[in-house]
């Protein structure tokens, strides 16, 4: 699964929840509760059980579309997260959460993982001091993360702060007012906020390798 770029409504639609936290995707899935397409209506009503397979490409792909990366990199995690001591879920999902740019969502410097992303490749964002425009770069315990002082003004930013800092998960130290995040320490699953069965992810790709 690339990069999404296309609606994010219809994309959680399909999935059947909201994936986004935000209130106009909840709004939308309240009012429109069945599957995009002509014949959306009567999914709903559809039943039977899914088959295994079909359950972990659909939790991997609301993986996907919640981080914003492409499969091969989603792989690539996996893999470095099987090699790690401990729980491989845990240890994928953790390193997920510590990509620089779901950072700077997370923070609430930008309202959503693909406005971080832009954020993170303009060069609008420094970790401990220096600038960096990579946003696959993983945080180590410490890392602070800032908004350049260019940006400071930026009303998308300033909303943003506003609306989204007070909810930050508890691995990060946020400074609203300096514009900056300090990366406390690695995840724990309980601290990440994605409704995701990573256990059938993790089974997904066992099955490719």
């Amino acid at each position: 699964m690339a990069s999404y770029h296309g609606p994010k409504a219809k994309k959680q639609r399909r999935f059947g929840e909201v994936l986004i936290p935000r209130p106009k995707y909840q709004r939308i899935l309240e009012n429109r509760a069945y599957p995009p397409g002509d014949h959306g209506r009567d999914k709903q009503f559809r039943s039977g059980r899914r088959s295994d397979y079909g359950l972990q490409l659909d939790e991997k792909q609301k993986l996907a579309f919640i981080y914003n990366i492409r499969d091969r990199q989603m792989r690539n995690y996996f893999v470095k997260a099987r090699k790690m001591q401990g729980n491989t879920g845990d240890n994928f999902l953790a390193m997920l959460e510590r990509r620089l740019d779901n950072l700077v969502y997370r923070a609430g410097f930008a309202a959503t993982i693909w406005a971080a992303r832009q954020l993170v490749s303009h060069g609008h964002i420094e970790v401990n001091g220096r600038r960096l425009d990579i946003a696959s770069y993983l945080a180590v315990p410490g890392d602070v993360i800032s908004v350049r002082e260019k940006m400071r003004k930026n009303p998308h930013v300033l909303e943003s702060i506003e609306q989204g800092s007070a909810y930050a998960p508890g691995y990060l130290d946020v400074n609203a007012e300096q514009f900056s995040a300090t990366f406390t320490h690695i995840p724990e699953r309980g601290e990440i906020p994605v409704p995701v069965d990573e256990q059938l992810v993790v089974e997904y790709y066992t099955r490719l390798t």
